[in-house]
């Protein structure tokens, strides 16, 4: 099952959210009132920490053995970069990417006294019009795919259901400020733009990357994992965006990926035969997250704001049907090391 947490961060409620519970969320509007369930409920003024601690121990999973992905859902001006990453320079609002590299770089410290010792790889990219751009590639040249020089990323699935991109920059990094050194950089060279529903808005899917390779020098036992962490561009109504020329080709490839997201969801909620991941690049990199053995958890964040009721409830049907969504089981990638194993996942 994906695991589906509501994240509702502005403090000014006009949409008529009649109660909180701890798992419920009751909501009027226009006359009309619903009920949703959930595996959590944040009210608005839950912190960035209540939220980190809910999902630590899925981030502990992670080292454990274990493919691990959470990704943010919502519409535009909603509050999921802010849920992902915070806002700069305020350490008490950081956001879930940097408290979990903080975490895995402080357990990984704490599990060197059990004879566990870790190598990690970071890589980060964008979809941004139906296109894989790599935020690390310090050759600008190469930065956008389909270009004159631009590098062909082709993104491939093995029998065990790891996932790779080619030529994609994948960097080692050995603690959380090297890491955060890089996503300032990715950050600079993602895709924002501003509409009239956002003065800053994500115009692509961001998807964070951390590999990890680990192995017990006392036992031989050895881990291979990943930690997908994903920022996705928020939905948006043409009519409420204002969105022409360039923004609008924006919205309209945002859109159609997550219909295609919805359509994949969907799919597998329903147990059909086929389920339509090469529909989009987004759907067919995160296939291992929603139909695989990995354990995922999403994050809806919604806009408290009347003028946004019908996209609110749009999200909150949306991750309802998630909620009920069953996916594979998830899987430790765990074995004893090999004579010829070598801690590096190059």
């Amino acid at each position: 099952m994906v695991r589906l947490y509501l994240y509702c961060y502005k403090c000014e409620i006009k949409l008529d959210i009649k109660d909180f519970k701890t798992n419920r969320l009751f909501v009027s509007s226009s006359g009309q009132k619903y009920s949703f369930s959930f595996d959590q409920v944040f009210a608005p003024d839950a912190s960035q920490e209540d939220v980190f601690v809910e999902i630590s121990q899925l981030v502990q999973s992670a080292l454990d053995g274990y493919k691990v992905s959470i990704f943010a859902y919502g519409q535009t001006g909603s509050g999921k970069t802010y849920t992902m990453m915070g806002k700069p320079g305020q350490p008490e609002l950081k956001g879930l990417i940097p408290r979990t590299l903080e975490q895995i770089f402080q357990t990984r410290e704490s599990l060197k006294l059990q004879g566990w010792k870790y190598e990690m790889q970071v890589s980060m990219l964008e979809i941004y019009n139906e296109t894989i751009r790599d935020l690390l590639s310090t050759n600008r040249d190469s930065f956008r795919e389909g270009t004159p020089n631009g590098k062909q990323y082709a993104i491939k699935h093995d029998l065990n259901g790891n996932t790779t991109v080619s030529d994609l920059t994948v960097v080692d990094v050995r603690s959380s400020r090297e890491v955060s050194y890089l996503l300032d950089r990715a950050s600079h060279s993602r895709s924002v733009g501003k509409t009239q529903m956002n003065e800053q808005s994500s115009r692509s899917h961001f998807v964070f990357t951390l590999r990890i390779s680990g192995v017990n020098e006392s036992t031989e036992q050895q881990v291979e994992s990943v930690l997908n962490l994903i920022d996705l561009a928020g939905s948006e109504r043409l009519s409420k965006s204002g969105s022409t020329g360039d923004r609008l080709k924006e919205t309209q490839a945002i859109n159609k990926s997550l219909s295609s997201l919805s359509d994949v969801i969907f799919a597998l909620a329903k147990k059909e035969d086929f389920v339509p991941y090469r529909n989009s690049k987004l759907t067919y990199l995160l296939q291992p997250c929603l139909g695989g053995d990995s354990k995922t958890l999403m994050f809806v964040n919604i806009s408290p704001e009347a003028s946004s009721a019908g996209e609110s409830l749009c999200s909150l049907r949306f991750a309802s049907r998630v909620n009920a969504c069953e996916i594979g089981v998830p899987r430790r990638q765990t074995n004893l090391r090999s004579p010829d194993f070598r801690l590096s996942l190059g």
